[in-house]
This record gives C-alpha cells, structure tokens and sequence, in this order.
C-alpha cells in the first residue's frame, strides 16, 4: 500500500473526529457568554422554525424576545413557554421601520442590548411567475396567451410582497440592529434562516426563490442556515395565492426541532455560512 492510499485511506477517520470533536467540546461562543445571560431576538418567533428556536433558548435559560405580525400567535408561545420573566413578545413587521426601531429601544429598555439575533421571518410564493400573472397550468401549456394588464399587476404585487419581507427585511434589521449588537454584547452573532431554494430554486417556485437569494461586520458571528422543507404551516403565508400540494403539510419535510437545534448550534459554535448550511441539509434529510 502506497503512501497516498494510506493518506487518503485516513481522510475519513480524520472528518469524523473532528466533527466528534465539534459536538463534544464546549462551544466557542458559551465561554463567553453563559447560556443564562445570553438576550436572545427571534424574530418570527410565533410560528415554525422560529418559534421553536425561542422555545429551545428558553429551556437553556436565555432570555428571549419573540417577534410576529400576529398577536395570537405570539400569545400562544407566551402561554406555552411559562417564563414570563425571560420572554418578551413584541408584535411588528420586519420590513417595518418604525416597528424595528420601536424594537430595539425596547431591547435597550429591557436588556440594556442584545447579544444574539435570529432572522426567521419570512414569506413564501408556490406558483411559477406566469401563474401568478393569471395562466393557468404555465409549466405544461403547449400555447401560453398574452398576459393581460392586470395579470401583469399580480405579479408584480407578489413579487413586491416577497421582496419586501425576504429582501428589504433581512436588510433593514441589519442596519438597525448591527450597531446595537456590537455595543452591548460580548460576542454579537447574527443567524439568518434562509432557504435551500435560495440556492437551488425550484423550477415552480423562482419568485420565492430569488427573493431569498437576494437577502444572503466584521465584528459579529454571521451564520446562514439553508434547510430544505420543512414541516409546518409556512407555505400557507404564500404571498402569490398559490395552493399548499401537501395534504398534510405537518408531516411533509425536516423536522421543526431538528432544525431549531442546529441553528442554535451553529451560533454556539460561530459557524461561517459555507460549513453551516450544508450540515443542516446533511443532518437534518433523514430525521
């Protein structure tokens, strides 16, 4: 046995100590900030992944704020979680100006700062772009018809809608939470939940696509998540109209938890992009 197969024979037995390594060591980050003093942003923090991420926060002793445009939902973590000492909600939209700026002088209120912020708000589009205009099956008509004035206006509109949420979002959070973040906390750390369809669109969906794609300092831990479907009512918040194919979308794709789990890992650890997105698609398909 040559020299080169004895090294490449090893390169397996090497990745996985070192991802045993990984999960087994303390996490970077906690040797800075301890588990029970970490001031947490989740923001979509009522619904699917983001509601799980605040509730796993929670149980480690975090404190945590969770953000939603819906009062029920945010209600119904709030009874749910039992730590009205640790939790606040805050109803607001994250392509809303006055709404994050009123956000963060809460945070400063309460917290004196933030040190870990998590972007899980989002809006989803399930029909091809000249569905939306109005064309009905676009993908399989051997003639496609002119589309009229008003189609035009639809599809603009879902695609204003999108963009305002998965784009202008993610960037008017940054901007207004960034400077807060590096003031007041010992390791400042950002996760964005993305989409694998931010990278691997499907063929039906681009105008969801695209928008997340759209929305990928020095100072702070920048982690991007990039799941693949999840399970859940997300699909329902389609921006286009477009009909859910799932019968029962709770039991179609990751699991919510799993996810959940590894993004907070990934903060922990302070993951880079490249390395976090692709374990979460490798860890998280089979459970």
């Amino acid at each position: 046995m040559t020299r080169s197969t004895i090294l490449l024979a090893g390169i397996p037995a090497l990745l996985l100590l070192r991802q045993l390594w990984r999960y087994t060591r303390t996490p970077a980050r906690l040797s800075k900030i301890a588990q029970s003093e970490e001031r947490v942003l989740v923001l979509g923090g009522g619904t699917g992944i983001g509601r799980e991420i605040a509730k796993q926060y929670l149980d480690r002793g975090a404190k945590v704020c969770i953000v939603g445009r819906r009062q029920d939902k945010l209600d119904a973590v709030v009874q749910e979680a039992g730590s009205p000492n640790r939790l606040l909600s805050f109803v607001g939209d994250v392509s809303a100006i006055d709404d994050m700026v009123t956000l963060r002088e809460i945070l400063v209120n309460e917290w004196n700062g933030c040190d870990t912020l998590i972007l899980s708000a989002g809006v989803s589009a399930l029909q091809p772009i000249l569905g939306v205009a109005g064309i009905d099956n676009p993908d399989t008509a051997t003639v496609l018809p002119d589309v009229d004035k008003e189609g035009i206006r639809k599809a603009l509109a879902a695609t204003e809608a999108a963009t305002r949420v998965n784009y202008y979002g993610p960037l008017i959070v940054a901007v207004t939470f960034i400077p807060l973040l590096t003031r007041s906390s010992k390791s400042p750390s950002i996760l964005l939940v993305s989409s694998l369809g931010a990278t691997i669109p499907s063929p039906t969906r681009a105008l969801y696509g695209s928008t997340k794609a759209a929305s990928l300092h020095p100072s702070i831990a920048f982690s991007c998540v990039l799941p693949a479907t999840v399970e859940g009512a997300f699909r329902e918040s389609a921006v286009d109209m477009g009909v859910v194919r799932e019968v029962d979308p709770d039991k179609h794709g990751l699991k919510v938890a799993a996810v959940a789990k590894r993004c907070i890992q990934a903060v922990d650890n302070l993951e880079k992009p490249s390395s976090c997105q692709l374990l979460v698609l490798a860890d998280l398909t089979k459970r």
